[in-house]
């Protein structure tokens, strides 16, 4: 341990991960989003954990033995990036599953980070106080936005955050306003993930306070629970309120009784101190998103600083003078075997009475703020959240199972949910970390991480259990932090953000070093045994940095093309860092179709317009297309569930003219995208076009045979349409599903070409528009007009609004009524 102070790499280290706990948090978080906005710096944390990994290595190669069997657990953190890296061979997305590799490889790292720099007393000081300092920034920075002083927080960290694109002054989102009203995310953009860390925040605030006597060592702690309580409310987070009973609950099992008692005053006397200010703390900032007022934002600091300076002195005092008398009193019962199980199973009781108080009409839920009041109110299993909730569960397990094993890689959920949804929703995060995890990397990998977050976990309780209470004391924020992050992720996706999942990983890293384990029994003590490990890492730090960089160097190379674009439209300017970026990231979505600016879109816009200049000259048009398709075949490979990408694939055989097979490909495709009526419509398009072409050949077989297949695509939209009626009513659907006017369009025809005139006017009547300039709309006039026509009928005023828009639909609907079809 001395040889680890001394060193120069331990001093790196722990300024790297300080650097790194102040830097992350305000690159959203490095939230997973899976596109190119969020990507850069998932990379750049990427090139730092390389880093941090090489420094491991080379101080590693001085002081890692293989001695006991916890540290076997410090080699087995490369399961979770093995089971990642295994799982690539059934990848769903490509892009999405390698970057959860090098995510999981940073997990990794940060996990050895935390073994290493927690071995000393020093070192575990020093991370819990960057973690707390860190976190409270965090927190004050939330409120400066809440209570208007949103541009002084974002002229402080401007100079290394990842501002809001359109005011650089500004954090995008510090408070969100959605259907629930004003929400503060703080540096998230998500209130649920911010209340997750908030929890974390409040019980480590609440253990240092609770284990010191020292008022200078309450102060900080006592004097900033109660913005952070305050915070934790303004998230409206229904199921942060529910988890953090259950996390206060076990967190009691580790205390003695004396303890128990001290949190549950200290955490009553802060949540009522907080609720006492909430209703005008959170007025006053609703306020102030719609108009700034600095009258009334220092009102609102004044209100927030006055409490927290009654609470601070009421929990030194208690801790100053109530603490000691508590022990004394109190000592005997800690040696027996059951005492500490007391309190916990009587707080239980009060939860339930202090729940049945807030959820029933007793007036108590009055106390608080209308909006915090409506979300609690809505605390229930049949609201909204929790049933679409329950559906993506429902939907991740039969993802799963067609994917048991090995899992469908990382995205896994993002790229194929829409297969398995239940109904029309728009989630590409599971909202379980358990379940996405499980769909990712399969059992193997679940199991996998599982039994190593069970194992850290044994290794700890145990060695708590034997330990003294200055050595328990020493490392139990790592176990908060494993606990709150753990549960709450249970329900939210937390761990999509990469600085939630390396804090995580650092704590478990920080409880495996203070645990103690039973000697390993091995056969040689030979230097290469304890060697190779370090070995190992370093070579796996170079090739990590090597991958980061270079996927680093591809974005930027990417981002100079978006600004290429908006100064010149030379085709060699624009292509040239575009061509550079595949090179160095191949297989990219964002950089080949689905980015602002794509290699495939330059391409077919090239190929539209040569083929325009020289109508008579395919040779001059056909390269592009071609080379646009060899890289759209690439891209199918590595993304063949990407929707956007099979769009694209359509249209490219559409502009080729190869019908029949853009008709096959639509129907593939259904299966794919069930709840997006895009294929649906292509498909019964597709379906008419045939027809017409099997007519023409005098195929009545072929003719027959498709129409009947279009049919069987429209009742399978039906039939969707009627499974939502099942669901719950206090569900919300989702997007729209529903006959389009296109679909009703196409089988208003096929009945109009079976003789069917009744129900072709039935199918098309009701999707008819008074919109004359929508093409769509004028087709359905067309074939309704004729449809009555064959009925007898008319409607001049119809046909006069038609023919006034173009006098050629006359004719249109001549053809129509003069054309045969063969009869079925």
């Amino acid at each position: 341990m001395t040889t680890e102070k001394s060193s120069v790499i331990f001093w790196v280290l722990v300024v790297l991960t300080g650097l790194f706990m102040f830097w992350a948090p305000f690159q959203r978080a490095l939230f997973n989003g899976g596109t190119i906005d969020f990507e850069r710096s998932i990379y750049s944390a990427s090139v730092w954990s390389s880093i941090i990994l090489l420094l491991i290595a080379i101080l590693a190669f001085f002081v890692f033995k293989l001695q006991e069997k916890k540290d076997v657990l410090t080699i087995l953190v490369f399961m979770m990036p093995l089971t990642y890296i295994i799982s690539l061979s059934n990848a769903a997305s490509h892009y999405l599953a390698t970057n959860m590799v090098y995510i999981q490889m940073l997990y990794a790292t940060f996990f050895i980070l935390g073994v290493f720099l927690t071995r000393n007393k020093i070192g575990t000081v020093i991370i819990a106080r960057l973690f707390m300092i860190s976190g409270y920034f965090i927190v004050v920075f939330g409120l400066l936005y809440w209570l208007g002083n949103g541009s002084f927080a974002g002229h402080l960290v401007k100079w290394f955050a990842f501002m809001d694109g359109t005011n650089s002054n500004l954090y995008r989102d510090a408070v969100l306003t959605d259907v629930n009203g004003s929400r503060l995310t703080s540096v998230f953009q998500y209130a649920n993930t911010y209340a997750a860390l908030l929890i974390t925040l409040i019980l480590s605030s609440l253990f240092f306070i609770i284990k010191s006597r020292k008022w200078y060592v309450v102060l900080p702690h006592a004097f900033l629970l109660v913005p952070t309580i305050v915070s934790f409310w303004l998230t409206l987070s229904r199921g942060a309120i529910v988890v953090i009973p259950v996390i206060v609950l076990i967190m009691l099992f580790f205390f003695k009784i004396s303890r128990q008692i001290l949190a549950l005053i200290q955490l009553v006397l802060a949540f009522i101190t907080s609720l006492v200010i909430l209703q005008k703390v959170s007025d006053i900032g609703i306020g102030l998103q719609k108009q700034t007022s600095a009258s009334e934002s220092w009102h609102g600091w004044s209100i927030l600083l006055l409490a927290s300076i009654v609470f601070t002195v009421l929990s030194i005092t208690i801790q100053v003078f109530v603490q000691p008398w508590l022990e004394r009193i109190l000592n005997r019962f800690d040696s027996k075997k059951y005492a500490t199980f007391i309190l916990p199973i009587v707080t239980i009781v009060i939860g339930l009475i202090g729940a049945i108080l807030i959820f029933s009409d007793t007036g108590v839920k009055n106390l608080l703020p209308d909006n915090v009041r409506t979300r609690i109110e809505n605390i229930n299993f049949q609201q909204n959240s929790v049933l679409e909730r329950g559906t993506f569960y429902k939907d991740a397990i039969k993802l799963w199972k067609d994917y048991p094993i090995l899992g469908a890689g990382g995205g896994a959920w993002a790229s194929l949910y829409e297969k398995y949804q239940n109904n029309p929703y728009t989630s590409r995060q599971a909202h379980n970390f358990a379940l996405q995890y499980l769909v990712e990397a399969g059992a193997l990998g679940f199991l996998a991480f599982i039994g190593f977050v069970i194992a850290v976990s044994f290794f700890y309780i145990r060695s708590y259990i034997k330990s003294s209470q200055e050595k328990r004391d020493l490392h139990f924020l790592f176990f908060i932090i494993v606990i709150s992050l753990l549960a709450h992720s249970m329900i939210d996706f937390d761990l999509s953000y990469v600085y939630m999942g390396a804090i995580l990983f650092l704590a478990l890293g920080g409880m495996l070093s203070n645990s103690s384990s039973s000697p390993l029994k091995l056969k040689s003590h030979s230097i290469l045994i304890h060697k190779s490990f370090p070995a190992a890492i370093g070579i796996a730090s170079l090739v990590m940095f090597f991958i980061s960089a270079q996927l680093l160097s591809a974005n930027g190379d990417y981002k100079q093309t978006l600004e290429v674009i908006k100064t010149s439209k030379d085709y060699n300017q624009i292509v040239t860092p575009l061509d550079k970026a595949i090179s160095l990231h191949p297989g990219h979505p964002d950089y080949l179709l689905t980015g602002q600016v794509s290699r495939i879109g330059i391409l077919l816009q090239v190929y539209n317009q040569t083929q325009k200049e020289n109508p008579n000259d395919s040779t001059k048009s056909e390269p592009f297309f071609t080379q646009a398709q060899d890289l759209m075949a690439q891209l199918l490979k590595k993304e063949p569930h990407n929707r956007a990408v099979a769009m694209q694939q359509l249209n490219m055989l559409l502009l080729k003219g190869k019908l029949q097979d853009a008709y096959e490909w639509a129907n593939a495709q259904i299966p794919n995208y069930p709840w997006y009526t895009d294929m649906y419509e292509k498909s019964m398009s597709l379906s008419i076009d045939l027809a017409n072409q099997a007519q023409t050949k005098g195929d009545t077989a072929g003719f027959n045979s498709i129409l009947d297949k279009a049919l069987v695509t429209y009742n399978t939209v039906l039939t969707k349409i009627d499974s939502l009626k099942n669901l719950p009513k206090d569900q919300i659907q989702g997007r729209e599903f529903a006959v389009t006017p296109t679909m009703a369009l196409n089988v208003g025809q096929i009945s109009y070409m079976r003789g069917d005139y009744t129900n072709a006017v039935a199918l098309i009547k009701p999707h008819m528009t008074d919109n004359m300039d929508d093409q769509v709309n004028r087709v359905l006039i067309r074939w309704y007009l004729a449809a009555i026509q064959k009925q007898g009928s008319k409607d001049q005023a119809l046909m006069d609004k038609l023919i006034a828009k173009d006098p050629n639909e006359k004719q249109n609907i001549d053809a129509i009524m003069a054309a045969t079809f063969p009869t079925k």
